[in-house]
């Protein structure tokens, strides 16, 4: 991770220009699909998060997040958060996710959700093992299918991610605490093939998807919730457990 990158609030006209320019790179989306700036100036200036990342004065990550209420308590939800390819497996989603915590927390704001693909496995590691968050929520097709190369064509399922920013869960895998899951009382199984499968656009991608929202939704509707994933390679599977509020 480069010395160099630092991460703020973004609150210039032209900061907000800069995030719309990196998500027109980052998903390749048609127009109308593209968040426009105003949609980050109103974030700004409503409470909830427009965070960069920069190297050098160079915008290299942003985060938008707006702001919600859930039985009667503020919370954030994180919409977007994206990266330069280049600057990748380099620390800066990490980076990103700690300021926006400090950030809310500083604000009484205790719960940021987000939501990201069940198949994409790197990123259910970084929300499930490396920050503590959890899912209890499968969300069917979520955006509709849209023109981003990155979605495939496919139905945009989502978890919905519950990141309880004080818990003991959340500091436990901030702190780099936490152990490799083993065993669990429901697994859902990810075959070994998938990455290969999603980079070919193979038509397994789709069944495995067919089937994990079936699990998913039949593990949550008990009571359970997504905690971790089994990254092992050959072996991975998210773990779930039994579940209660916080």
């Amino acid at each position: 991770m480069s010395l160099d990158i630092q991460v703020r609030k973004c609150a210039k006209l032209e900061e907000f220009h800069g995030c719309v320019e990196l998500q027109r790179q980052i998903w390749g989306e048609a127009d109308l699909e593209v968040e426009p700036v105003t949609m980050f100036v109103v974030a700004a200036h409503t409470g909830g998060q427009v965070l960069g990342a920069f190297e050098n004065g160079r915008m290299i990550a942003y985060t938008l997040a707006i702001a919600g209420l859930q039985d009667h308590v503020p919370y954030l939800h994180s919409h977007m958060t994206g990266v330069l390819s280049d600057y990748r497996d380099r620390g800066v989603g990490r980076m990103l996710k700690l300021f926006q915590r400090e950030e809310a927390l500083s604000r009484g704001i205790r719960l940021i959700q987000w939501t990201f693909d069940p198949l994409e496995l790197r990123n259910a590691h970084f929300n499930l093992n490396r920050l503590g968050a959890i899912s209890r929520q499968y969300l069917p097709n979520l955006y509709g299918t849209t023109t981003s190369p990155l979605h495939r064509g496919l139905a945009t399922d989502r978890l919905l991610v519950e990141w309880r920013l004080d818990s003991s869960r959340a500091v436990v895998a901030i702190q780099s605490l936490a152990k490799e899951p083993v065993e669990s009382p429901a697994m859902i199984e990810l075959p070994p093939e998938l990455e290969h499968w999603q980079q070919e656009n193979a038509p397994e991608v789709k069944k495995v998807q067919s089937r994990v929202r079936e699990e998913f939704t039949r593990w949550f509707a008990k009571g359970y919730a997504a905690v971790a994933l089994r990254t092992a390679p050959g072996n991975r599977a998210y773990c779930l457990t039994p579940w209660s509020d916080f």
